[in-house]
């Protein structure tokens, strides 16, 4: 950042429990994270991103005494397990802490007693449900019993899955302790509480003041306008956690002590660097930026308590909470039963993590909305995007270089093109900086068609086959070595391990922002060396494997038993096809409702090609213009209806947003739109005149 001052930003993820593992859910966060810290790092900021984990709790409390260890060896292994998946995802933190530390047990003290002092505590009897065998309150989640309404058996004490009622857990039938099994008594105990509506007013102006998303603000008006309660902030003996002063054998409930590791991260990482200052960036009057990353979930700890204890406390506020959505996989809930309840280190054991940080990065954005991953999606947009389009431009023209003494060109043969991707790193900063990952990664791939299109017109391979033209060839590839160099310059957030893999190839020390204005010229690079393999499909399906192994393991052999009913009817109605009329005709299918339509993405696509399929009876192989100068390969089967050169140049209906298939033939990229009863009789929609390829139809 060239005559500029640094920016001073810290940077936090949501804590991960010290529970249990990090899966695909919680890598989406971490992901998004790292790749806007590392961001802002390349453009020379002072960025500093930490993290800890969330080691309090009647969870952890009693999964520590049902494996025989302390709490404290429990929270140490799996925060062990954790620093390894972390970095085998190239997740970078510059300190990652725990809540069980003196650290947080202090800043934690001191917060509780700055709003104790200044009367936003109260204390009073509350009545709960307690364990007369373990002799412990219990929470909703460890009373379970018959469901007071439909009596569906093994129900929680907060809502039933069967009937989907909503209940406390003194409503429950024949209520039992799930931790002991014994019926469950109503015990009186003294209970600590924020008084949160003392912050009303401030919380109704903070939320609307830009640290929120426009969606996660109009969200917390419902809570505010219908009125804040107060929250209760204590635990009973026995629990781990953090006796609250002078108040024995009362602990802080988890939630009040675990963004304060936020801090208590950040106190540990500044006691141990002389260039980081506290206060510089906690106090009222700090200059530096605060950002938590956070998902959905818990956006009223962070948006709605934390900023109310910071305040009471006179300490500052976040700049911004931004919040993501839940991961589906493949549309679909993540499932332990259908083994998309994936492990970090489940995935690991069978695929490169560049592939799941460039799929996240290609379709994230900064609104609050879940992301789906696509298993069949991601093995081809990795393929088409990372191998066939990124890598291949090195690929194709490094030997070239190499076999010319290993320089690149004085000359740059192309300055105004490799200018122009040089001027482009502007518009995808922007994109990084608002968290529009997926519109960088767009604008990237776009450039990187252009670099493809510019060596397959030059094609160095023919040329050099051409006694004299040796420094043509050069000339060439070293313009395709610089388009890559920009190219994974702005990747290098997103794909930190390219990146170096990269910096080694092309003789660099890094590939900072600012560095890419400097065109390589008359520059030594080494040989090439394959970067990045193509992602298997097999190696997805042997993760879903492994993953529903895994559980059998925890279910003691037993396979999943959630699932299985809607399995066992797919299954038995998978191969009945469409119902029939009388009359033979097909009968409307079953009713939807207008969200499971508003899915269905209808675009406008220019048939540019069409070909014959070899060894295929009904299909043609169909290449559609669909905007933006992005085509789609679309298998069809109205092979009987029309020949190939009768449908090149016409518009027709797609579905853009379709998950591609793997054929025997190749991967189909979505659907065009046809009607009629099959045969001779199909008909292709087709737009009226005016239209344009990428037009949504509405």
């Amino acid at each position: 950042m060239t005559d500029q001052k640094a920016r001073k930003i810290l940077v936090t993820s949501a804590l991960p429990y010290a529970n249990g593992s990090i899966h695909l859910g919680h890598l989406l966060e971490y992901i998004q994270t790292d790749i806007w810290v590392r961001f802002q790092k390349a453009r020379g900021q002072q960025c500093t991103y930490v993290c800890a984990d969330d080691a309090h709790g009647t969870a952890i409390m009693l999964r520590a005494e049902k494996e025989g260890i302390s709490p404290e060896d429990q929270i140490a292994r799996v925060k062990a397990e954790h620093e390894t998946d972390f970095a085998d995802f190239q997740i970078a933190f510059d300190n990652f802490h725990s809540t069980h530390t003196e650290e947080n047990r202090e800043l934690s003290a001191e917060i509780y007693k700055a709003c104790r002092d200044k009367g936003h505590i109260a204390t009073r009897s509350i009545k709960q449900l307690y364990d007369p065998v373990k002799e412990i309150f219990l929470a909703d989640r460890y009373i379970k019993g018959e469901c007071p309404k439909c009596h569906a058996e093994d129900q929680y004490g907060d809502n039933c899955e069967a009937c989907g009622a909503t209940y406390t857990p003194a409503d429950l039938v024949k209520p039992f302790s799930v931790i002991s099994g014994a019926t469950p008594i109503e015990k009186e105990s003294e209970h600590f509480f924020f008084k949160l509506p003392d912050f009303q007013e401030f919380l109704q102006t903070w939320t609307r003041s830009g640290t929120l998303q426009d969606e996660v603000a109009n969200k917390l008006a419902e809570w505010l306008d219908s009125g804040l309660q107060e929250w209760d902030i204590s635990r009973d003996a026995p629990y781990f956690g953090f006796e609250i002063p002078d108040a024995p054998g009362k602990y802080f409930y988890v939630w009040l002590d675990a963004p304060i590791g936020y801090m208590a991260s950040f106190k540990n990482l500044c006691d141990r660097r002389d260039d980081l200052d506290f206060n510089d960036y906690w106090k009222p009057d700090s200059d530096a930026e605060v950002y938590h990353f956070i998902g959905k979930d818990i956006i009223n700890f962070h948006a709605l308590f934390w900023p109310a204890m910071l305040t009471a406390a006179d300490y500052r506020t976040p700049t911004a909470v931004n919040a993501h959505g839940f991961v589906t996989v493949n549309g679909a809930k993540m499932s332990k039963s259908r083994g998309t309840f994936i492990k970090a280190r489940t995935y690991l054991n069978h695929l490169n993590p560049t592939y799941l940080r460039y799929y996240f990065a290609a379709k994230l954005n900064n609104s609050v909305d879940d992301f789906d991953l696509n298993l069949e999606d991601f093995v081809q947009r990795v393929n088409s995007d990372l191998v066939n389009k990124l890598v291949n431009i090195a690929s194709r023209t490094a030997n070239f270089v190499k076999k010319s003494g290993g320089t690149l060109s004085e000359n740059c043969a192309e300055e105004a093109m490799v200018q122009s991707f040089i001027d482009a790193g502007d518009q995808i900063a922007a994109h990084y900086e608002n968290r529009e990952f997926g519109r960088a990664m767009k604008d990237i791939m776009a450039l990187a068609d252009r670099a493809n299109e510019y060596i397959q017109d030059k094609a160095p391979w023919a040329m050099s086959k051409e006694e004299g033209r040796e420094q043509e060839v050069l000339d060439v590839c070293s313009v395709a070595v610089n388009l890559f160099r920009q190219l994974m310059t702005y990747l290098s957030p997103a794909l930190p391990e390219l990146a170096e893999k990269t910096c080694a190839f092309l003789n660099l020390d890094d590939l900072n922002w600012d560095s890419r204005t400097n065109i390589l010229r008359n520059h030594a690079i080494n040989k090439f060396k394959p970067m990045l393999a193509r992602a298997e499909m097999d190696k997805v399906t042997a993760i879903l494997e492994e993953t529903k192994v895994e559980l059998e393991k925890e279910n003691g052999g037993a396979p999943a038993a959630s699932d299985a009913k809607a399995s066992k009817k797919a299954d038995k109605n998978k191969d009945k096809g469409p119902a029939k009329r009388e009359d033979g005709s097909e009968a409307i299918a079953e009713t939807i409702e207008f969200p499971d339509f508003a899915k269905v993405d209808l675009r406008i696509a220019r048939i540019v090609k069409a070909d014959h399929v070899e060894g295929a009876d009904k299909l043609l192989q169909l290449t559609l213009d669909i905007g933006n100068g992005e085509t789609r390969n679309v298998f069809s089967g109205i092979k009987a209806a029309y020949q190939p050169e009768n449908l090149e140049g016409k518009l027709t209906v797609f579905v853009a947003n379709l998950a591609p298939r793997k054929m025997k033939f190749g991967m189909s990229e979505g659907m065009v739109l046809a009607a009629g009863p099959g045969g001779a009789d199909i008909w292709l929609l087709e737009p009226h005149d005016g239209a344009q390829p990428g037009m949504r139809i509405m």
